[in-house]
Formats: structure tokens, C-alpha cells, sequence
């Protein structure tokens, strides 16, 4: 009599592009949300972890993939951010002045400093960053908000990484193969976190996940991975039914302990109160999607105010930082997708193996 074997999903084109049994990616968070421990369970576990290195230096880079290799030996992503047009990391000192005079009652009441010019300045850059992960040669190399340069597609090709794109239109996931990309993320408007729009304005390029997934897969011939809005194994299967070649799951993932996530984000996810979700660009100068809280309410009028990435990135990290330790979720920045109240499985390992088997149930 043959051993009785759990029913899983097939690897799909994605699978067996970057050599995972399982056609689920763990999203790459940045902004210190990723950890070295929850990429490497997901990838045990037959999926590709993830990790955001966009606030890492080049030589912190080096060391991340070496700890990734050392945790797992199956592949895993490292992801980047791709600058964009007008960004920039030195302001006017008078203007600095007025958008830290802006926060100060917030470094204030948490008992924190506001950064100097010379912390916003410091931020890392994206060219040395890439040399750096490029050398590193981790399996795959994902990157948001942009077209890979074409010096990392000459070399991930030489070195055999594998290179992945993210788009938030049609428009955009042509481009993205069109410049070398080996498969594209197809992100909808429901997903958590940064948006990563970059032909048009993030207002024009707001498509659910549902509308663009079926709509990529018929404009581009190279693997297609679903990202936006997919918590369970039904949004799993519905991805796969429209065309999507894997998924990405962010928002699932960051609620499980191994996240980076701090204790106070992780509480709210899985919630009712995780049920409503805002754009803002408050929290870094980039929008990005989250659970609106005292900080977003109070500050709402000053979103077309604040400063770009990566200045008001800088301006509120010691605001983030000391809100999280501190257990207040008022000012934390609550990263998270439209499906963010069906997170429920705290351990990665039980929330990947219950979107397979969820998968394969709604599949019938």
C-alpha cells in the first residue's frame, strides 16, 4: 500500500525559475520589517524568503547575504528600491528646519532627537548598494519601484541570478521585461506597504491585484507573481486561476513572529481593526499603505507637505523606532494589505503550510 501523500500546489513556471517547490514568495519588507529568521523559514519550507535591504549600507549587504546562505541552504531574494526622479538626500537648511519644526512635538512626547542633516544625508547609496548585493550573488534579486539597470542584468546573467521585477500596471510590467526582468511581480493596489508606481503617478496606477494580475499574464511571456490583497489559500488559488504563475504574501507574513515587525504591528494585524487601510506618504515620503492611526489622522493635512524619500525617511525614523519600543501603536508605522484582518497563523511555517493546503482545497 502506497504512503498517503498531502496534496500540494505544483511549482509552476516561477518555481522552477528560481528552484522552489512551492509557487509562494514571501514579500520583502524594508525599513528594518524583514529578518534573516522568517526569510529562511520560508524558504525551508519550500517558498522563496524575502528580505528588504533598501536602508542597509553596502557593507551590511555583504553580510546579510552571508547570514541568509548560513541559514538556508535554498534560495531566497534580497530586495532593493530603485530611486526615482527628483529624490534626493540634502534639502535647503531653512527648509529642513520647517519640515523638522513640523515633527518636533512628536520627538518631543517620545523623548527622541531629531536627525541632523548629516543623518539625512548618510542615507545609503543605490549604486553601491547593487555593486554590493551583485558581488554577494544571492539567487535572486528583487527590486520595487523601478527598471533593473542594465548592468545588473548583464551580470545576474553571467552569475546565474535570477532577476525579478515589480510592476502596478501593464504598462510597467512590459517595461520590466522588456529590460531584462525574469519575471515580474504583478502588484496591486491592494497590497501593503510602499507602492512601487514609477511610469505613472502612484494615483494613476492604483489597480487591484484582480484587475492586473490576468491582465499582465496576457502582455508579458515571462513568469507572473501575484502580490496585493492575498492572505489564505483562497486568494492563493484565485491568483492562480487568473494567470498568476506564483504569489507573493506580505502582510500574512508580517504578523508572524519571525517578521521583524515590533510587537505593537504584529498585535493589530489579523484584526478588525486591520479592516481599514490608507495611502500615505507621512512615514517616508513615499506612499505606502497602512492602518490609519493618531499620527496619520493628526497629520493628514500635510501629506502634500512632507519632504520626499529619502528625507522624511530619515526625519522619521527616531520617531518610528521610539514609538515601537514603547508600545505605541499611535505613531508606529502599521504597514499592511486589504486582506490584512484574515492574518491569523503566528508561526511562518504553519501560515505557509496552511496557504498550500487552503490553496489546493479551494482549487478543488
Amino acid at each position: 500500500m502506497s504512503a498517503h501523500r498531502t496534496p500540494t500546489l505544483p511549482p509552476g513556471r516561477f518555481g522552477e525559475l528560481v528552484g522552489i517547490p512551492l509557487p509562494v514568495v514571501q514579500g520583502p519588507f524594508g525599513g528594518g520589517l524583514s529578518s534573516v529568521e522568517l526569510a529562511a523559514t520560508v524558504s525551508e519550507g519550500g517558498g522563496l524568503g524575502s528580505y528588504g535591504a533598501h536602508i542597509h549600507t553596502p557593507e551590511e549587504i555583504t553580510a546579510l547575504v552571508a547570514k541568509l546562505r548560513a541559514a538556508t541552504g535554498r534560495p531566497f531574494a534580497v530586495n532593493l528600491w530603485v530611486p526615482q526622479e527628483g529624490e534626493r538626500t540634502e534639502l535647503p537648511a531653512a527648509a529642513l528646519a520647517e519640515h523638522v519644526e513640523r515633527l518636533r512635538p512628536y520627538y518631543e512626547e517620545l523623548g527622541v532627537r531629531p536627525p541632523s542633516a548629516e543623518d539625512v544625508r548618510s542615507w545609503p547609496d543605490f549604486d553601491a548598494q547593487l555593486d554590493a548585493l551583485i558581488a554577494a550573488a544571492p539567487p535572486v534579486i528583487s527590486l520595487v519601484m523601478g527598471l533593473p539597470p542594465r548592468r545588473l542584468v548583464a551580470e545576474a546573467r553571467r552569475r546565474g541570478i535570477v532577476v525579478v521585477g515589480t510592476a502596478t500596471t501593464v504598462e510597467e510590467a512590459v517595461a520590466l521585461e522588456a529590460a531584462g526582468a525574469d519575471a515580474v511581480v504583478a502588484s496591486g493596489s491592494d497590497a501593503g506597504g510602499h507602492r512601487g508606481a514609477f511610469l505613472r503617478p502612484v494615483r494613476e496606477s492604483l489597480v487591484g491585484t484582480f484587475s492586473l494580475v490576468p491582465q499582465v499574464a496576457d502582455a508579458v511571456s515571462v513568469p507572473v507573481v501575484a502580490a496585493g490583497g492575498i492572505a489564505d489559500g483562497r486568494g492563493v488559488a484565485a491568483a492562480l486561476a487568473l494567470g498568476a504563475d506564483a504569489v507573493q504574501v506580505g502582510t500574512g507574513f508580517l504578523a508572524a513572529r519571525e517578521s521583524g515587525a515590533s510587537e505593537v504591528h504584529r498585535r493589530i494585524l489579523g484584526t478588525p481593526e486591520a479592516r481599514t487601510t490608507v495611502l500615505t506618504r507621512l512615514f517616508s515620503g513615499r506612499t505606502a499603505r497602512g492602518i490609519p492611526n493618531g499620527f496619520v489622522r493628526d497629520m493628514a493635512a500635510h501629506e502634500e507637505h512632507v519632504p520626499p524619500y529619502p528625507v522624511q525617511n530619515a526625519l522619521m525614523g527616531p520617531v518610528r523606532r521610539a514609538a515601537a519600543e514603547q508600545g505605541r501603536p499611535e505613531y508606529v508605522n502599521l504597514w499592511a494589505g486589504q486582506a490584512a484582518a484574515l492574518a491569523q497563523e503566528p508561526s511562518a511555517a504553519a501560515y505557509l503550510a496552511s496557504l498550500v493546503e487552503e490553496a489546493v482545497r479551494a482549487a478543488g
